[in-house]
């Protein structure tokens, strides 16, 4: 990858400006030989899973490498389309729109790659398409809107390493106002076509309670998205709950868990609840799977009569239009 220039300083001969679209990742396939290539990428990495390298790696290589494949293939076939992986698809359509919103507004193509974090297409890839685009100076866009050391942290690490030198990031946007109405729009649009649920769930996907302690933003970021959501739309505390899903391994995650509270609430009596994950840019594994249809059989089991999962933002026009903004605000920065 050629030097490039911070999105901040005028780039050399008229070259673009570009902007990558990171995302998480994905399997290629539903299949457990594309699910072990996938968690050993993903697991592997330091800013995931903070262990020793010496106790961790023969967890990882001697048990969870050997069984979890299977199970994680599994869940994804249950939610696997056509067109392939759910976060695949609505991230390229994301890509897309976005590509045309940018466009619109600044009356130019704007060379725009998506990148995934952990399988593909890569950041490495997303860079190399970029730089064949001409591209000199890249603004960073990491569909992360609350930041974590083990999601937008390990991003920028990682592209920081591939490009050689530190990128334009946008760091996160959990408190943007657009990206917050188009929250609000969407569970209001919701709550219009299905009625309204008993209570509210706003979920996030968690993360071990030792990188909060340890300074991590990310539970008081999405505690803020929460409750600005919640304000928003006018919902009084005993109707709304932040929780948290998606744990993984024996140490303590943060609470209060989703599954847990929704047991919970089916054994108080509740019979509906609606939930939505605003940590999740595009719906995926945790959202279609975890919440839509495991959780929703944990809440009827239980007692409880109907879970509602509210669709991840995807290619909404006021996501669209929230993430433009994003960019260019960055754009409009003075230059150094």
């Amino acid at each position: 990858m050629p030097k490039l220039t911070s999105a901040h300083s005028p780039a050399p001969n008229g070259a673009a400006t570009g902007v990558l679209l990171a995302n998480l990742g994905t399997p290629d396939v539903p299949t457990p030989e594309a699910l072990r290539r996938y968690l050993a990428e993903f697991l592997s990495d330091p800013s995931v899973v903070d262990l020793p390298r010496l106790l961790w790696w023969p967890i990882l290589h001697g048990l969870v490498l050997r069984m979890r494949p299977k199970h994680s293939a599994e869940a994804y076939a249950r939610i696997w389309t056509d067109a392939g992986s759910p976060l695949l698809v609505h991230s390229r359509t994301l890509a897309a729109a976005l590509k045309r919103e940018l466009a619109a507004r600044t009356g130019s193509q704007m060379p725009l790659a998506l990148g995934m974090r952990y399988g593909h297409p890569s950041l490495a890839e997303a860079l190399t398409e970029l730089e064949n685009a001409g591209v000199a100076r890249i603004v960073v866009l990491p569909l992360y809107p609350q930041y974590s050391r083990a999601t937008l942290g390990s991003t920028l690490a990682a592209l920081t390493r591939l490009a050689g030198e530190p990128l334009d990031f946008i760091q996160d946007y959990y408190a943007h106002p657009g990206y917050l109405a188009a929250l609000e729009d969407s569970v209001r649009e919701y709550w219009e076509a299905h009625g309204r649920g008993e209570q509210l769930l706003i979920s996030f996907h968690g993360i071990p309670v030792h990188m909060s302690r340890r300074g991590d933003p990310y539970r008081a970021q999405c505690a803020h998205t929460a409750q600005f959501l919640a304000e928003r739309l006018q919902l009084a505390p005993d109707q709304w709950q932040l929780v948290f899903q998606s744990r993984f391994g024996r140490a303590r995650w943060l609470t209060p868990y989703t599954e847990e509270t929704l047991k919970q609430l089916a054994a108080q009596g509740i019979k509906t609840v609606d939930v939505i994950c605003p940590g999740f840019a595009a719906d995926c594994l945790e959202t279609l799977e975890e919440i839509a249809l495991r959780y929703a059989q944990s809440f009827r089991s239980a007692g409880g009569r109907e879970l509602r999962y509210i669709p991840a933002l995807n290619g909404r026009p006021a996501h669209v239009r929230a993430l433009a903004d994003l960019v260019m605000a960055e754009l409009a920065l003075p230059r150094s």
